[in-house]
């Protein structure tokens, strides 16, 4: 799919790792984690988990063969409320790029947009110049806390929050312009370009084309294969939605979020509170299924 759509980046997460170390395809690479994993030795808990690391690298480093640009890799989700655990293990990461030769200017570590996520991409930023994207991102407060911690990216979900208001709201189709998804990320779009922050914003997790085509103009959108295929096959003219110059116009106040003004806020917007546990614990469910098949 990489080599048919050339995108400039590429996104990976314990569920897609999961179903492509299924593949044959791929065994190789599987195999190769595992000898690593052994190689290194101490309990067996210890090779798993290396494995597991070596096999996220492994699969980065073939994306990176193909694209120009940056590929993300995820911290496991079991340490979402784990500041020092997240920083260590990106750490980590980022050393095992460097033994396969790829400079971290090239990955883009993703982490839970927890508090403690947060925190730690404020510190592998600031203090290590590592590149952080922040995923699993429902709410505004996640968004204004990513945008003061300075991380490079962050990955606001669509799609995700689309479904959760399908499924507990009495209205189920939605017009693009009035997707609570896509009305999400315009919010975000627009409070980080009138105040003038630099972190990118990639809109993610999409369910159909029309919620693309209303994000047009977004910094970076990250897109399945499924949906540009079906997006290869129109030809319209499209114009984009969201700009800078609009953002700049809008009325929206700038806030600053410690630690219980975040809490608080983003407690107050029950989907974000219950799509983003949902996603860490699913997350967290692929990252096992995916060591007991190393083990």
């Amino acid at each position: 799919a990489i080599d048919e759509y050339k995108p400039l980046d590429a996104t990976t997460n314990p569920s897609l790792i999961l179903a492509a170390a299924q593949m044959p395809a791929y065994q190789e690479l599987v195999d190769d984690a595992v000898a690593y994993g052994k190689k290194l030795g101490g309990s067996e808990e210890e090779q798993i988990k290396n494995a597991c690391d070596k096999l996220f690298v492994l699969f980065g480093a073939e994306i990176l063969k193909r694209i120009p640009g940056r590929v993300s890799t995820e911290v496991d989700a079991r340490l979402s409320f784990d500041k020092e655990g997240m920083i260590q293990r990106a750490r980590r990461l980022i050393d095992l790029y460097k033994e396969a030769g790829i400079g971290k200017d090239r990955i883009l570590i993703k982490l839970s947009s927890t508090w403690e996520g947060i925190q730690a991409g404020k510190v592998l930023e600031a203090e290590y110049g590592i590149h952080c994207n922040m995923t699993l991102l429902f709410s505004f407060a996640q968004a204004v806390a990513c945008a003061e911690a300075g991380v490079t990216l962050i990955s606001p979900f669509v799609g995700r929050i689309l479904d959760w208001y399908v499924a507990n709201g009495d209205k189920k189709t939605y017009e693009p312009s009035e997707d609570p998804g896509v009305k999400s990320v315009t919010k975000i779009y627009n409070y980080y370009k009138k105040f003038g922050y630099k972190t990118i914003v990639m809109g993610a997790s999409f369910r159909n084309t029309g919620e693309i085509k209303a994000l047009t103009g977004c910094d970076y959108l990250t897109i399945s294969p499924k949906l540009l295929a079906e997006l290869s096959k129109e030809y319209v003219k499209l114009t984009p939605t969201l700009s800078v110059k609009e953002a700049q116009a809008c009325e929206l106040e700038k806030i600053h979020l410690d630690e219980k003004a975040f809490r608080w806020h983003h407690n107050e917007d029950q989907m974000a509170v219950e799509k983003l546990s949902e996603g860490i614990r699913k997350f967290a469910a692929d990252a096992i299924k995916l060591e007991r098949m190393l083990k």
